[in-house]
């Protein structure tokens, strides 16, 4: 049985001080537990120190997440984050991959891959993120898409515990555009995701790797996509930014 997750993507929002803020309000929020859910935080790299503080300070039941980072273990890459700086903030999770990554900085699937194997050779669990677009979608090419996305990033992984490697699918053209996936649209694809997974690396490896869904998911909603037999969590955006909200699909995931 995979244990649910939900992990929260702050993207380019909060200042420190607003993050240590909003990660005391998460931590009050959980003060409780959260049962059987892994929970992450990710947010940018200038708050990941003080949420780490937060965190120690109040034994908050989340961990915490970047989101990107660099291959490179240190050299002349300005502006780049290394995975052992990651990990010295006490990051154990990554976003890799991401939409955004991609369209507005030209991500690929080869960086998305090189990326992967950085992180985990320092022990970060990768959080890959897959999806298509509404032309692709619209065209019927969506699984064919996503399907080529997951062999391309997989490609040379060694995965022996398939609870270190994590998959988020974000349908691009439901992310802020006022269309809505359906829990039936995420397990077509996160079921395709885990045939291929079967096929790369086995039943039993691909059986145990998460799947998450990352297409606008919120507390209103979140429910129906967790029923579903291959979606094992969220990858939360907006709704990630108040404790409550968060904190809400936590609690359903626990349900």
């Amino acid at each position: 049985m995979r244990k649910r997750m939900i992990a929260g993507n702050w993207k380019m929002n909060k200042t420190w001080g607003e993050g240590v803020v909003l990660a005391q309000g998460l931590a009050d929020e959980l003060k409780d537990g959260t049962g059987d859910v892994d929970v992450v935080v990710c947010p940018p790299a200038v708050d990941l120190k003080g949420v780490s503080e937060v965190i120690d300070q109040t034994s908050a039941p989340f961990a915490l997440g970047a989101q990107n980072v660099y291959w490179e273990e240190s050299g002349a890459y300005t502006g780049e984050t290394a995975p052992n700086m990651l990990e010295a903030v006490g990051a154990t999770h990554c976003i890799i991959g991401h939409s955004e990554r991609r369209d507005y900085f030209g991500e690929t699937d080869e960086d998305v891959n090189k990326k992967a194997k950085a992180l985990m050779a320092h022990g970060i669990v990768p959080i890959s993120c897959c999806g298509e677009s509404l032309e692709i979608r619209e065209a019927g090419k969506h699984v064919e898409f996503v399907v080529d996305q997951i062999k391309k990033d997989t490609e040379g992984l060694e995965i022996t515990d398939p609870s270190k490697y994590v998959i988020a699918y974000e349908p691009i053209w439901a992310i802020g555009t006022g269309k809505t996936a359906t829990a039936d649209d995420a397990q077509e694809v996160c079921g395709a995701i885990r045939a291929t997974l079967v096929e790369i690396f086995g039943e039993e490896i691909a059986s145990g790797i998460r799947v998450l869904y990352g297409g606008s998911a919120k507390p209103e909603n979140i429910a129906g996509f967790l029923e579903k037999e291959d979606v094992d969590g969220a990858l939360v955006g907006g709704a990630s930014l108040k404790a409550d909200s968060f904190a809400a699909m936590v609690k359903s995931a626990m349900a």
